[in-house]
């Protein structure tokens, strides 16, 4: 495992900035990248194992062009308001016929994560092709970040923050709070990366199977609501007011967390290792598809050979469903 932040000391100050409300939060998509890096098949998994610290923190950098450098471009790409844009057959096979159907405006608003996945399959494809080490490392790690988002149930309807049922604060409550909160108690360990035969098929399915947890994930939060208090739904200070973070939603409490956890059955958890599986899937894809070259030479022998040995203790706790510290300084 190379040095933890070495390819990062500018850029691990500017991701301390971001709001609390990020895809997955910083956690999430860490775990995500970290583990789907142990779930590659060999020789590929050696190579990704040399620079698991940068795949794991540029997993929050397409968060960070969006909230922190304001990139406009970056918005669509994180999300697809899947019920606007018609029946499921009905969907065009790629972004280029995406801008011929549908107006900038609409885009901008519904979203183009659909397409934009195969986006970047082309480029991660080509650069593993041309064995340019750096663009294959950076647009894997993008690429995790995407197909996480995919994962996550309300990046797929324009009710993403709950704000169309009066449920302002589901969205960052769910996909970074909770995982903070228990991620520590999940078992990661997936099926082995598989080789996808069609992106844009297997990418709809992601964003279809997602979409269709929205209404069991805002119903259990309705639900529990009914029969609880004010108090133990929010943290409130000594006034008895709710609590608002600074996007002016409500903070859940830690009792309320808990139970709606518990609510869920799972789902937190069970989406995250989909995710895992998928990110792995489509790197072992784009490296199939670009001819399974030899990617050994790009790092040096004594860095991959140093690495096999502490691949083998990560291996090791991966296969029991547990994850190393990510926060640590130390590697074990």
């Amino acid at each position: 495992m190379t040095t933890k932040k070495k390819y990062f000391a500018t850029l691990s100050i500017a991701i301390l900035l971001l709001p609390f409300m990020v895809s997955w939060g910083v956690y999430g998509h860490e775990h995500i990248n970290h583990a789907a890096v142990l779930n590659l098949p060999e020789p590929l998994r050696l190579f990704f194992y040399n620079h698991i610290d940068f795949i794991t923190q540029e997993s929050t950098v397409p968060d960070l062009r969006k909230y922190t450098l304001l990139d406009k471009a970056e918005y669509p790409r994180h999300y697809a308001d899947i019920e606007n844009f018609g029946p499921r057959d009905s969907l065009v096979k790629t972004l280029v016929d995406a801008q011929k159907k549908y107006t900038p405006e609409f885009l901008s608003k519904n979203g183009i994560l659909l397409w934009y996945i195969d986006v970047m399959m082309e480029k991660l494809t080509k650069a593993f092709k041309e064995k340019r080490k750096t663009e294959i490392l950076f647009l894997a790690a993008d690429l995790g970040h995407y197909i996480g988002d995919a994962h996550m149930p309300l990046h797929t309807t324009e009710n993403h923050d709950g704000q169309l049922t009066d449920q302002r604060g589901i969205h960052a409550f769910w996909e970074s709070h909770l995982p903070d909160l228990f991620g520590d108690t999940y078992n990661y360990k997936c099926d082995e990366a598989f080789y996808i035969r069609d992106i844009s098929e297997e990418t709809k399915k992601i964003i279809f199977n997602s979409h269709s947890l929205v209404d069991t994930l805002l119903q259990a939060d309705r639900l529990l609501k009914k029969n609880l208090s004010v108090n133990e739904i929010y943290k409130t200070n000594g006034q008895g007011e709710i609590l608002k973070n600074k996007f002016n939603q409500p903070v859940h409490s830690g009792i309320y967390a808990k139970k709606f956890h518990e609510a869920l059955n799972g789902m937190v958890e069970k989406q995250l290792r989909k995710a895992i599986n998928e990110t792995s899937s489509y790197w072992y894809t784009a490296w199939v598809n670009a001819g399974k070259p030899d990617l050994s030479r790009l790092d040096a022998a004594e860095t991959s050979t140093k690495n096999k040995v502490l691949l083998r203790k990560e291996l090791d706790l991966y296969k029991k469903g547990k994850m190393i510290n990510l926060n640590s300084e130390s590697e074990f």
